[in-house]
């Protein structure tokens, strides 16, 4: 895959993300759709774009899906609700964000998620994994049933929708990409210039 090339320093930005993988392309993505400039920063080199998920199988998460029900594997919201909070444990007072996000994500996992990743041009093969395999009922650790979808082009056909419109914005300025940079804490008055240089050493890209 191409590097995103970098760009000059902005004097400032409406957002900074940290970090150039997967999560952080996305929310970049999210975020020029929401019409904001953004810093992108990550301790990579431009060629690392996308991180662990340009290596990995691109496996993701989906529940009661038409993969599922094809292969004859019976899944419900319910099913992977009960999965996910035996494994999680949720039962301290900090926990409360952490349970608001786990149902959200199994809000989504359940329902729009595969429609959006069709959208984008992401397929999947008509097998399913069972990654973090659990027991047989849905009160042990672990998925009870298969939930592991492998995209089409694994790891880096899931990155590309997602790298392709970030180039796009580098190259109109409305995102700047900053490679082999570490910050310092972060805070809503952060300067740019809080992003420095990584302990590795710059590099050409």
């Amino acid at each position: 895959m191409n590097p995103i090339p970098p760009h000059t320093v902005p004097t400032e930005a409406d957002v900074i993300v940290v970090g150039a993988g997967l999560a952080g392309l996305v929310a970049t993505w999210e975020l020029l759709y929401a019409d904001k400039r953004v810093l992108l920063v990550d301790q990579e080199g431009a060629a690392s774009i996308g991180g662990q998920a340009w290596w990995s199988f691109g496996g993701l998460f989906l529940v009661d899906s038409p993969e599922q029900r094809r292969l004859g594997v019976h899944d419900s919201i319910e099913l992977a609700r009960q999965d996910w909070f035996a494994s999680a444990g949720f039962d301290r007072a900090e926990d409360y964000w952490p349970t608001l996000w786990a149902d959200a994500y199994l809000d989504f996992a359940s329902g729009e998620k595969r429609a959006w990743l069709h959208g984008l041009g992401i397929r999947f093969f008509p097998v399913i994994g069972r990654a973090e395999r659990g027991g047989y009922t849905a009160l042990e650790h672990g998925n009870s049933v298969p939930r592991f979808h492998i995209v089409r082009g694994t790891g880096p056909a899931l990155l590309t929708p997602f790298v392709t419109r970030v180039r796009q914005a580098v190259q109109t300025g409305q995102v700047t990409a900053l490679h082999r940079r570490t910050c310092s804490p972060v805070s809503p008055h952060t300067s740019t210039d809080a992003c420095w240089p990584s302990p590795s050493g710059p590099a050409p890209n």
